[in-house]
């Protein structure tokens, strides 16, 4: 996990920036060397733990992603497919991209609400009251996302401004096509700026504040916004979008449910700096925070 976030802040690096422009600068960089020796000793570790469970693999009993890629693969082979994408090097990939791009954006979302929770004391308290009225003690479940509205909204609003993915993934245009006056050949490489939707002026009424209200109608209900889009959008968007959103709600009620976040002694609210560090993906500076139990 340390190696994939290092490599996440390594990416977005004054020094590999300059290496995307000036490719003849990589055997000098040290930053270029650790970020390939850390995705190395990533996919080493990968691998043994595929060849672990491929050695235990139970066709009759799944236990998760790698079982199921091994039995479609191992169900093509007998069929006389042997030549699918259903091989280890793709299982390989697909296991770093799941665990390093579907933790680090979680996790780091969840640092951002966390943070913001103890910034904004008054609404965490509200985020709480909906969770104690509806839940209660018990476990909270994905389908009461449509009962609490309120921190649905919290969840939704710390993901818009939090920005954690500002540039999406590279898109390639499918056609030529005329986009606010500019031509764009077909085959051209665009990197969708998201956080020129999700902080735009026009589309939401105090762009740059944290506030939940953006979507609650007037009645406090939620209210889905056409502007939001922190999975990206269109054909290429994020694959685990669902997984994401439903790991972010499970996460962030049962903290809320059990914890009191605050600053440490001795800071106060305003002290908490919303400033991101800079990297691949916008994470929250180094702060220190206390949680005190509810229970």
């Amino acid at each position: 996990m340390d190696r994939a976030n290092e490599n996440l802040r390594i990416a977005g690096s004054v020094s590999v920036q300059l290496y995307n422009m000036f490719p003849w600068l990589g055997p000098w960089l040290k930053s270029r060397k650790l970020l390939l020796k850390n995705i190395e000793n990533n996919k080493k570790e990968m691998g043994e733990l595929v060849r672990g469970l491929k050695e235990t693999l139970n066709p009759q009993m799944c236990r998760g992603f790698v079982d199921s890629f091994l039995i479609r693969k191992q169900t093509l082979e007998e069929s006389g497919n042997k030549n699918s994408h259903y091989h280890d090097n793709n299982l390989i990939s697909s296991v770093r991209n799941m665990f390093s791009n579907g933790t680090n954006t979680t996790g780091t979302t969840l640092c951002w609400a966390l943070m913001l929770m103890a910034k904004y004391p008054l609404i965490q308290d509200r985020v709480q009251e909906e969770i104690s009225s509806i839940i209660g003690s018990r476990q909270p479940l994905a389908e009461d996302r449509k009962n609490l509205p309120y921190t649905d909204a919290v969840i939704h609003e710390t993901q818009r401004l939090a920005n954690v993915l500002p540039i999406a993934i590279p898109h390639t245009t499918s056609r030529d096509i005329t986009f606010q006056g500019y031509f764009i050949k077909k085959g051209t490489l665009v990197f969708p700026l998201l956080t020129s939707v999700l902080q735009d002026g026009s589309e939401w009424e105090s762009p740059h504040t944290f506030n939940p209200a953006h979507f609650l109608d007037e009645e406090g209900r939620f209210a889905k916004r056409d502007a939001f889009m922190p999975f990206s959008a269109g054909r290429r968007v994020c694959l685990g979008e669902g997984l994401a959103r439903m790991a972010l709600f499970l996460f962030f009620t049962s903290l809320l449910q059990r914890f009191h976040f605050s600053p440490p002694p001795g800071v106060t609210e305003d002290d908490l700096d919303l400033t991101p560090a800079v990297g691949l993906t916008l994470n929250p500076s180094p702060h220190q925070l206390c949680a005190v139990s509810r229970v």
